[in-house]
């Protein structure tokens, strides 16, 4: 097919998937109240971790995605400037058996956060329902998904601060500014 034929698919695609996210909301996608997770540096990731902070943002994205790539840096920002009552993880969808890959994205980026690349359970459920990167969930400290957001974000720190402080006033805690 032409090129422009597929960069229209791709964008039907797109908003497709926003308009489910909307529609559907972050419960649709289930829960991850109980799964493992292998991570990059060889380290795992669970429930536990979750459990830990109020808020944990987790950004799904791919090798094979500019835009997710694209938005790293940005996320690295977000990332660096929260308190230490909202985490960020990763999760590289295609990692798993190309980790030196995945490990040279990342390295420019300045990214300080766990990096998920392999996972059962909740997490795998997850994975498998999402239809487009980079998509963000964040997820309470009960584990519930909470917020959906797809796409890459023109205006990163300032859409992600939004959905942080929905989600924390959603469990009557105190909303968050970034540092500076």
């Amino acid at each position: 097919a032409p090129a422009y034929r597929r960069r229209g698919i791709l964008r039907e695609l797109e908003e497709h998937a926003v308009r489910h996210a909307r529609e559907e909301g972050a419960a649709a996608l289930g829960s991850l109240t109980s799964f493992s997770a292998g991570t990059l540096d060889g380290g795992t990731f669970t429930q536990e971790d979750i459990a830990a902070k109020d808020v944990t943002v987790l950004n799904f994205w791919a090798l094979t995605c500019p835009p997710c790539i694209a938005e790293m840096p940005d996320l690295a920002a977000f990332a660096a400037a929260l308190p230490e009552n909202v985490g960020v993880a990763t999760v590289c969808l295609d990692g798993y058996g190309d980790q030196e890959t995945a490990l040279e994205v990342l390295e420019g980026t300045d990214l300080v956060s766990t990096t998920v690349i392999s996972g059962n359970g909740d997490l795998a459920s997850l994975c498998s329902a999402l239809i487009y990167t980079p998509t963000t969930v964040l997820v309470d400290g009960e584990g519930t998904l909470m917020e959906v957001i797809v796409g890459g974000q023109a205006d990163l720190s300032g859409t992600y601060l939004a959905a942080v402080n929905k989600v924390l006033a959603a469990s009557g805690k105190a909303e968050i500014s970034l540092a500076e």
